[in-house]
């Protein structure tokens, strides 16, 4: 399907509910990384992440009719705060579905957004099954966090954004979790560049994405054991296609490499980013010879992290 006229379409639709967020960089992580590295700022996107981008997006697409109805998502946090700012915006209802293991500054600022929260257990199955029964209760719409079209072009606008400023990127690359950012990425990456390649960091403790991208289907986790919460989902048949066909490669990080990464941002940048966010910068840290020398760019994905929590 040919999305370059799409994604500029769905672009112009969000442009008047998001920001257009800054390009950083920083001479030490240059030096350090042996590359040059642009990080995308969504940590200084309304809400604090690159979900609102999807939220709105996806929301916009709803007739009138399904919108007096309200929407519903499940989310561990970001989605879950862009859910609720994108229906503040926009005068709608929405029913939010979080596990009881999602940080609690986020539980708050879900609150704050005036989303309804409903607590599920931490399993991805318990949060589905919430959902579909606040759906069949109000009618409400489902916003999936990452497996729909309208969330994936949404959440693609912020490497547009990039490469409009930086056409010359030999590599973009994002945190994967649930899949939408990075599908949605590979898209933009594919249509507004000439041979910038799309690479995502996964953490080692839940690398379904990894094992999908090698297996050729789609593989799920046992374990949730990850500082990086919002990276715990798994991939879905809408983006995972796209996921196949476009994304050079996934590279796996462990938890103390994640945490080193997450340190340096902090401490060399000046700038506070979640643990999920900085994943791909420790893969560059990780592999650096695949980078030397190469013009990269990083979609810094967010910055809610609970500041009473931190891991240093």
């Amino acid at each position: 399907m040919e999305y370059h006229h799409i994604l500029k379409e769905h672009h112009d639709r969000i442009k008047p509910f998001i920001h257009n967020t800054p390009v950083l960089r920083s001479s030490l992580l240059d030096s350090l990384a042996g590359a040059k590295i642009h990080f995308k700022c969504e940590n200084f996107q309304k809400m604090g992440a690159f979900k609102i981008r999807g939220a709105v997006n996806a929301v916009l697409a709803l007739s009138e009719d399904q919108r007096a109805k309200g929407i519903v998502t499940h989310s561990s946090g970001n989605m879950a705060q862009a859910v609720s700012l994108a229906a503040r915006i926009l005068g709608i209802k929405a029913y939010i579905v979080m596990p009881e293991n999602a940080p609690q500054v986020k539980k708050d600022a879900v609150a704050d957004y005036g989303g309804e929260i409903h607590i599920s257990g931490n399993h991805i199955k318990d949060r589905e099954l919430m959902a579909e029964t606040l759906i069949e209760k109000h009618g409400c719409s489902f916003i999936h966090p990452s497996n729909d079209l309208n969330v994936i072009l949404g959440q693609g606008t912020a490497a547009k954004e990039l490469l409009e400023d930086y056409g010359d990127l030999d590599f973009i690359l994002t945190p994967v979790g649930g899949g939408g950012l990075l599908a949605g990425t590979a898209l933009s990456a594919h249509h507004f560049s000439e041979n910038c390649k799309v690479i995502a960091g996964e953490p080692m403790t839940v690398d379904d994405a990894y094992r999908s991208f090698h297996s050729g289907k789609i593989e799920f986790n046992e374990s949730s054991n990850t500082i990086a919460d919002g990276l715990r989902t798994h991939l879905g048949d809408i983006n995972f296609p796209i996921i196949q066909k476009h994304v050079h490669d996934i590279i796996r990080v462990e938890e103390a490499e994640i945490v080193q990464a997450m340190r340096l941002i902090w401490e060399r940048m000046k700038i506070i980013i979640e643990p999920s966010c900085v994943v791909p910068f420790a893969a560059v840290l990780k592999q650096k010879e695949k980078f030397k020398n190469k013009n990269i760019g990083i979609i810094l994905s967010g910055g809610n992290v609970d500041l009473s929590k931190l891991p240093f």
